[in-house]
């Protein structure tokens, strides 16, 4: 699931390809993506695409004060074409979502692998006006310790949970929380609102240390390259059975229905591994 890094170096990217050219064309090839219908796609055709920003893990395309809001969801991405076929797509075939045809020839294409789709697209005049947006909490890089530390405590559920949470604060997903975590040296099933003292400084800069370093690896990348690129700076997420960088202990998974969070004993848990979640005594 793209998260703050990515969807921050999307922007960046289409900033520097995007902006300053005129919108032709949108075609709508999953019907599903689209959550809106006013003001219509065909609203932005003719317009300039003036500036490219992120709320949370939400991209947003201004095109002369009409946005274009994306959630890339956990299987979406945004591809850059230089030549755009001029035909439009039949609907429903594929992976392709939408695609944004731009006066020069180039544009992109939203894509989600898999058969559950939750990639959604909004056209709207105003970003707060997406439901998602509006309920954020403070970004995950602008919020201050005094902030998070109070965000935390007000949380009774789980710490991976809370890191999570894009109401309490927004950014960060799956990836980014396992690695946050590990840095932190924090066990993922620790009660976010009994963490100490040094426990919460610990995790707050574990958190802006691995989103900035992220930051500086990826924003510059090309769209195609930034999915290898953070896979290369992961150190337990989507590494189980391979050896911690930090300690050299096994990283362990711990399942769930529809997901699942790495980490590694020796580093989180006090040697322990984690039980299945609805086994498993919650480390304290």
């Amino acid at each position: 699931m793209p998260e703050l890094p990515e969807v921050e170096a999307l922007a960046a990217f289409l900033r520097e390809n995007a902006v300053g050219r005129v919108i032709t064309r949108i075609d709508l090839a999953g019907i599903q993506s689209i959550k809106t219908f006013d003001p219509p796609l065909s609203a932005f055709a003719g317009l300039e695409v003036t500036g490219a920003s992120r709320h949370g893990k939400f991209l947003d395309l201004d095109v002369s004060g009409l946005h274009l809001v994306v959630h890339l969801a956990r299987a979406g991405w945004l591809h850059w074409r230089e030549n755009l076929p001029p035909a439009p797509p039949k609907p429903g075939k594929g992976p392709l979502a939408l695609r944004v045809h731009l006066d020069n020839g180039q544009g992109f294409d939203l894509t989600e692998q898999g058969t559950r789709k939750g990639l959604a697209v909004y056209a709207v005049r105003n970003p707060s006006e997406v439901p998602g947006i509006a309920r954020l909490g403070p970004d995950a890089l602008q919020v201050d310790r005094e902030q998070f530390a109070a965000l935390m405590g007000s949380r009774s559920g789980q710490v991976k949970g809370a890191l999570t949470d894009q109401t309490l604060v927004s950014g960060v997903g799956n990836a980014y929380s396992d690695e946050i975590l590990h840095a932190a040296r924090l066990s993922p099933f620790k009660m976010a609102n009994k963490m100490d003292e040094d426990e919460l400084v610990r995790l707050y800069d574990a958190m802006r240390a691995t989103l900035t370093d992220a930051l500086e690896r990826q924003v510059g990348q090309k769209a195609a390259t930034l999915k290898g690129e953070k896979r290369s700076g992961l150190t337990v997420h989507a590494r189980t059975g391979l050896p911690c960088p930090v300690c050299g202990d096994t990283v362990r998974e711990v399942s769930f229905a529809d997901t699942s969070l790495q980490y590694c004993p020796t580093c989180q848990t006090g040697g322990k591994p984690l039980a299945d979640r609805r086994m498993s005594k919650l480390l304290r």
